[in-house]
């Protein structure tokens, strides 16, 4: 479209310049019986040939600028493919790397059998699913208290809690957990788990303290059981006040509109170098429906660092022991 109006204005330059065809004025020109007539024959000739030239200019200037606004499009174009191209690879890269120190935890209540003894594990109920990650090579698994909370107030013995996780060599293996230390206060409880030999892939601990809301961050863990579940976000507000299991206040949480469902809770909150940052543990949901409505939280890493030590030590945070 803008070659063809480049292209009438040119002509109509032409046809602007050109004077009005008169037979007189051409016999004398031709005859060469009026030197004013010669002149201005001259002058004519001038004139379209000036013309001519422009209009051409102007036709070739456009057909050069079309095909390097093109060309310019294009490779803008193609390096927002690049970026959103690194960007995908980034995702991949951190999610293979950290997804190893993922955990997925099932919440299992064995039968009693007419004669009231237990049942065997393959007759057992799911009562509920959740997520942790590895805290060492040692076997030992932080996740939410709410997550295990039927198997520490067992009276019973009639719950279970089943880990299954992959080793250092991407093998998957299932174990029993059994609770090292519990703190309820601050949703976190400390599982052990049988290695037998394996080398488990901890994660990268990272800190909490200097997040800024915009940055980006990264859920793993098991939404609704499907395992190995990543979604992306932003750190949408710090310092938050969430309430815990017991009833008490969880103070300075992360909030997060990355995805965090039923099944999430205990697992990883990542930032883009794929450090923890926080541990998965309540969303906000959309009444009636279940689902979250894009306002989540994490507990940050570094009250979990100050506590986890002590659960494995004494099973208890350290303000419990006095």
């Amino acid at each position: 479209m803008t070659m063809a109006l480049a292209s009438s204005k040119a002509f109509s330059s032409i046809f602007y310049a050109l004077t009005p065809f008169n037979p007189s004025n051409y016999v004398l020109a031709c005859s060469g019986s009026n030197h004013v007539n010669v002149v201005d024959r001259r002058r004519r000739i001038v004139i379209f040939g000036s013309s001519l030239a422009l209009a051409s200019s102007l036709i070739g200037s456009n057909q050069k600028r079309l095909p390097m606004e093109s060309a310019i499009a294009l490779e803008q174009l193609k390096e927002k493919e690049d970026e959103l191209e690194e960007e995908e690879e980034r995702n991949v890269n951190l999610f293979q790397k950290t997804s190893p120190s993922v955990v997925y935890i099932e919440a299992i209540e064995l039968p009693k059998t007419s004669s009231g003894e237990f049942s065997d594990e393959e007759n057992a109920k799911i009562e509920g699913t959740g997520s942790g990650f590895v805290w060492d090579k040692l076997g030992h698994i932080v996740t939410n208290y709410h997550v295990i909370a039927k198997l520490a107030t067992d009276q019973f013995g009639l719950q279970r809690c089943k880990v299954s996780l992959v080793d250092a060599t991407g093998t998957r293996f299932s174990k029993q957990g059994k609770i090292v230390g519990l703190d309820p206060d601050n949703d976190l409880a400390v599982l052990k788990i049988e290695t037998e030999g394996r080398e488990l892939k901890p994660v990268v601990l990272g800190t909490s303290n200097d997040l800024r809301v915009g940055q980006s961050c990264f859920a793993i863990g098991n939404p609704y059981g499907y395992e190995n579940t990543l979604t992306i976000g932003v750190v949408s507000g710090l310092g938050r006040e969430i309430p815990s299991p017991n009833g008490k206040s969880i103070r300075e949480a992360i909030q997060t509109d990355a995805d965090i469902n039923s099944g999430n809770s205990g697992g990883p909150l990542l930032d883009s170098y794929g450090h923890t940052i926080g541990v998965n543990t309540a969303t906000f949901t959309r009444k009636g429906s279940g689902m979250s409505s894009g306002v989540n939280f994490a507990i940050p890493i570094n009250t979990a660092v100050r506590t986890v030590p002590y659960l494995i030590v004494y099973g208890t945070a350290y303000r419990d022991r006095f």
